[in-house]
């Protein structure tokens, strides 16, 4: 099976820890793949920054990616805002509209559960764990070489992750080992990842009030 063809695809699978079909990072996640949505429109060159705002820069190809589509479409029909505004909006509902996607394309299962034995939800499964490893070895490669010739897709992962915390993806160990390689593949990726750290900073701040 291919990887995912999309940044938000590839960090949602990332997000699986590799010793367990359970999801983690629940709270930060819609906001992390909001920016990731955000950071692959920028890097498709369908986005600009201008002064401080995403605007769409040229037209969208045919095949666009639906879940991609769904964030140019909401940018283009409303008035500018900062980066940080649309790593905010509908993050929530966004995370089930990437898991659904994903679903269409076989990556994952949704299984049906209870909660409390209750409540009817979708529990989403990874069909191919092998995915997820191969995912973990090409971010593992930002990490060696000069910064400059990263992928772009590997260092926008490993920024956003470190943006939101998403300890399975990048360790909280890497982090600490690798703060300045860090933090130039966050420059590099450009002007999400500092959004995205302020909107989870934000949301941490307001849970804790």
């Amino acid at each position: 099976m291919d990887l995912p063809d999309t940044l938000p695809g590839k960090l949602y699978l990332l997000t699986y820890p590799p010793d367990s079909e359970r999801q983690r990072h629940r709270g930060e996640l819609g906001l992390a793949l909001r920016a990731a949505a955000l950071t692959d429109l920028l890097q498709r060159g369908l986005l600009a920054d201008r002064s401080g705002c995403p605007q769409p820069d040229r037209p969208a190809p045919a095949r666009l990616d639906p879940v991609l589509r769904s964030v140019l479409d909401q940018i283009t029909e409303s008035k500018p805002h900062g980066w940080e505004r649309w790593v905010r909006a509908k993050d929530r509902a966004f995370t089930s509209v990437v898991r659904d996607r994903l679903s269409e394309e076989g990556y994952l299962d949704l299984a049906e559960y209870r909660v409390l034995g209750l409540f009817p939800t979708l529990r989403p499964v990874p069909r191919d764990p092998s995915v997820r490893g191969r995912l973990a070895t090409e971010v593992d490669a930002a990490f060696t070489g000069p910064a400059q010739q990263v992928e772009p897709w590997r260092a926008a992962v490993v920024a956003l992750a470190a943006a939101a915390d998403l300890h399975t993806v990048v360790s909280r160990q890497r982090r600490r080992a690798e703060r300045a390689r860090i933090a130039e593949l966050t420059t590099l990726t450009g002007p999400v990842p500092p959004a995205l750290r302020r909107a989870v900073r934000s949301r941490r701040a307001a849970y804790s009030s």
